[in-house]
């Protein structure tokens, strides 16, 4: 019987809280390997040698075989039959709608969202700076330009991301959509119904959810069932 899988996280990052759910959802073994960003582990020369020639989370290593990036890993681990199909789909159809999604999601709402995350609150955190009300504006849109496709286009007519059903879409998304809790904005004021949609997440992931949130949640001084 093979080793579990080793896994390199840190749930301040939105992927590596995604794969977290997922793999609890999938009950998977993993050997818990807690990599600190805020200390700067990952930027170790031994980090990078041996863990990951990236130097980023999330990341695995499964018996010897090293795998970043969170989609790869993924894809990966469904091939090998370690995630439920409910979650991610082995029937081609119903898997290319779930990967339209994650290749959509990577330069779009990802991207966006994480640039106001650190524009306003990561930023300001290691340089002692504050962002100009201008750019601050800027990111702001942008990532609302994605938001109101979420909310348009991705929620339209259903009640999660790919049709009726959790997938694995559903829970990239909503990580990368709570990072937004610590920088002061809230998505539930302008988006009924992704506020609706993150319910349905939450409710489908727990326990896992809100364990992978936690820091989020003390951060922002804003509790998963907080009021508007």
């Amino acid at each position: 019987m093979s080793a579990p899988i080793r896994y390199y996280y840190d749930l301040m990052s939105q992927p590596s809280r995604a794969l977290f759910i997922i793999f609890r959802l999938s009950n998977m073994p993993f050997e818990d390997c807690v990599v600190a960003l805020r200390n700067g582990e990952h930027l170790a020369e031994d980090f990078k040698k041996e863990i990951n020639r990236f130097q980023r989370v999330p990341c695995i290593h499964d018996n010897g075989y090293k795998l970043a990036e969170s989609v790869a890993i993924l894809r990966y681990l469904s091939a090998k039959g370690k995630i439920p199909e409910h979650l991610y789909p082995k029937y081609f159809v119903d898997q290319s709608r779930v990967d339209e999604f994650l290749e959509w999601q990577h330069t779009s709402l990802r991207v966006t969202c994480a640039m106001y995350f650190r524009t306003v609150w990561l930023e300001p955190l290691l340089t002692g700076r504050t962002p100009s009300e201008a750019k601050i504006e800027s990111f702001r849109m942008h990532m609302e330009r994605n938001l109101d496709v979420v909310e348009e286009v991705w929620l339209e007519g259903k009640d999660f991301l790919t049709g009726s059903a959790l997938t694995v879409a559903d829970i990239f998304a909503a990580c990368e959509i709570e990072q937004t809790r610590m920088a002061d904005y809230d998505v539930r004021i302008k988006y009924p119904k992704i506020r609706a949609w993150l319910k349905r997440v939450r409710q489908s992931c727990n326990p896992y959810y809100d364990v992978a949130h936690e820091f989020v949640y003390k951060i922002s001084g804003t509790g998963p069932q907080a009021k508007l």
